[in-house]
């Protein structure tokens, strides 16, 4: 088969569409004929040498696909070849094929094409597990998601409205109108306006119930001035920084939670607890239409060097997918 390979670290010229060795479902897996994968910020690190896959895992980059499955292990049940399917996995999406096991399956929910079904496995993972299990958003909290444009922040704003939540995003100025569409209250411009006084105005002074970040240590002082009292922040991506200082005063104060979390290096059975809570209360959202893969674009997998070229100038909106076939 061939995969996007990375003989070695560095920009997205380092990306190489080649022959690799067929992969073989190992216990308790499947494999899956690959359709589409997507990019995903994770995969720009490991690309640049900096966030290698767990062990066991694919060398290979992504982080979710859809596809069909081709061959199961004999122990493995639910799932037949054929089947159209997508997969949360701890790497080797940019492939033609790959072994997943079988606990981070999920069907392409109804009315979602194969292909747009790429899009929706690592951010439903991520968004679901972190506010629901750890922000506990709930209806009439304020959700602030920072990164409103990216594949995480669209969802997260559909999800935290299906909720009940009033969303607010931050973004670049020309992303606020999709933002808003896909159900934001509020937009804020990081560039130009400070978000802690914008959800201070929004919120009447109260601040975030929950915010979702993935800047880190840039945003993190700001972010708890930014809380409401009990309020949780849910740390998820470093984009701004590992170390920064934190007013341990503040967060007293306002009784309020620093939570950080990440998805890839979680043992088996804790994803596959994840995918089962996403397809029991996030695929009906799905299928319902109120939540819909938000896909900025489809490139060929040959072509995923553009695709990461994409992704780092921060001008899309949701997911870019790389298709085979």
């Amino acid at each position: 088969m061939r995969a996007i390979t990375v003989p070695q670290p560095g920009g997205p010229d380092a990306l190489v569409w080649a022959e690799v060795p067929d992969p073989e479902p190992g216990p308790g897996e499947v494999i899956v004929a690959v359709r589409a994968s997507a990019v995903n910020r994770a995969d720009l690190l490991q690309r640049q040498g900096q966030y290698p896959p767990p062990p066991g895992a694919p060398p290979y980059l992504g982080l979710e696909c859809s596809g069909v499955i081709d061959a199961i292990a004999p122990e493995v049940t639910g799932w037949a070849v054929g089947q159209e399917v997508c997969a949360l996995l701890a790497g080797g999406g940019y492939a033609e094929r790959v072994a997943v096991p079988a606990g981070q399956l999920l069907p392409v929910p109804a009315g979602v094409d194969l292909v747009d079904a790429a899009a929706l496995p690592e951010v439903a993972c991520t968004v679901w597990s972190n506010l629901v299990g750890v922000g506990r958003l709930g209806s009439g909290d304020t959700l602030l998601v920072h990164g409103g444009g990216s594949g995480i922040g669209t969802f997260a704003i559909q999800f935290g409205a299906a909720l009940g939540a009033t969303v607010l995003a931050t973004a670049r100025a020309a992303k606020h109108p999709r933002l808003r569409e896909l159900g934001a209250a509020d937009t804020i411009d990081y560039r130009e306006q400070d978000f802690v006084e914008e959800v201070r105005k929004a919120t009447d002074g109260h601040g975030a119930d929950v915010i979702l970040d993935i800047m880190g240590a840039s945003y993190l002082g700001r972010n708890v001035a930014a809380l409401a009292t009990g309020g949780r922040l849910v740390v998820i991506g470093l984009q701004g920084g590992r170390k920064a200082e934190l007013d341990l005063g503040a967060l007293l104060t306002k009784r309020a939670s620093v939570a950080a979390t990440t998805l890839r290096s979680r043992p088996l059975a804790e994803k596959a607890e994840i995918v089962r809570g996403v397809r029991d209360e996030v695929w009906p959202l799905v299928e319902a239409g109120a939540i819909r893969p938000v896909v900025d674009r489809r490139l060929p997998m040959a072509e995923a060097a553009e695709a990461h070229r994409l992704i780092e100038s921060n001008d899309h909106v949701g997911k870019v997918l790389l298709t085979i076939g």
